[in-house]
């Protein structure tokens, strides 16, 4: 090839180059135009169970009615299995989800049927009074706490697939053994920001006391809300209510608009999603912040 042949080679192939730049960078600002004017979809929120190194996730709105079930057991001084049992079949009959339709008649989180005499299908909608219906069945199988799942879940529900409740047995006992206080910091949610407009200190007193029962709860000079649960169960159990209470609020975190959360020496935070080292609480106290003003929270 001549020298001249050789320059022309040459400047042909800067061409190319300098042209395959002012491509690369028109298609890097595309992208970053694209992608600021229209972002991608917001994270999914939802909150997990650990258990045994394994993490199991429901949605916010099937973290908070395990919440009620499980305080609901707390409540009535049931043991973890009752929970595990009630949770199972609540993620079979509906997925956890309230729902306001179901098999013929069948309504509500346990797809309770009115027709079979479980109640009003506005009775059998409440998730309070299913829950309550569904223990005060379970409680009257003889030795429920030893029988497999299975077999305790359909001598309360009569379900035409008995075997179905089996495979949702893992996934409620982690969140049975965590809501219940066996599993301490094994709950965590991630979610979106709170809306402070949505929050009130009231709302978090009314369901609190709702699932849990008549609990104590005062504002502390931060304007955060501090639980008293010494009424629930003994002292011997102090550690382990306190770990139930806190982690049933995480579960409710969601729609109470709750910032953190606080036990013994450790802080759930909605920013990081996760538990961290915090100020120690004494026993029998749970501190809940709210994403609203100052509250003045109820005495």
């Amino acid at each position: 090839m001549s020298a001249r042949r050789r320059r022309r080679a040459r400047r042909a192939g800067f061409a190319v180059a300098a042209a395959s730049a002012v491509l690369v960078a028109g298609v890097a600002a595309v992208v970053i135009t694209l992608t600021t004017t229209h972002p991608g979809p917001p994270r999914a929120e939802r909150c997990v169970a650990q258990l045994d190194g394994t993490g199991w996730a429901l949605s916010p709105d099937q973290a908070q009615n395990a919440a009620l079930i499980a305080a609901t057991g707390v409540q009535r001084g049931l043991p973890a299995r009752a929970v595990t049992i009630a949770l199972a079949t609540a993620l079979q009959e509906s997925k956890l989800v309230n729902v306001t339709h179901g098999d013929r008649d069948s309504l509500g989180l346990f797809q309770q049927r009115p027709s079979q005499g479980w109640g009003t299908p506005e009775q059998v909608q409440d998730p309070v009074y299913a829950t309550g219906r569904f223990y005060d069945g379970l409680v009257t199988v003889d030795g429920y706490e030893n029988l497999p799942v299975t077999e305790a879940a359909q001598a309360v529900q009569r379900s035409g697939f008995p075997d179905a409740y089996a495979q949702h047995e893992t996934r409620s006992r982690a969140w049975a053994s965590a809501l219940t206080g066996w599993s301490p910091a094994a709950v965590t949610c991630d979610l979106h920001d709170p809306d402070p407009a949505a929050a009130s200190a009231d709302a978090v007193v009314a369901r609190l006391q709702r699932d849990l029962g008549p609990l104590p709860v005062v504002a502390d000079a931060t304007g955060a809300l501090v639980v008293d649960t010494t009424a629930l169960g003994t002292d011997a159990d102090r550690a382990r209510l306190d770990w139930a209470v806190a982690q049933w609020a995480v579960s409710v975190a969601q729609p109470l608009q709750l910032t953190s959360v606080a036990v013994a020496d450790r802080t759930w935070d909605r920013t990081g999603g996760t538990w961290a080292t915090g100020e120690p609480l004494a026993a029998g106290s749970v501190r809940l912040t709210v994403a609203s003003e100052r509250a003045s929270g109820p005495t």
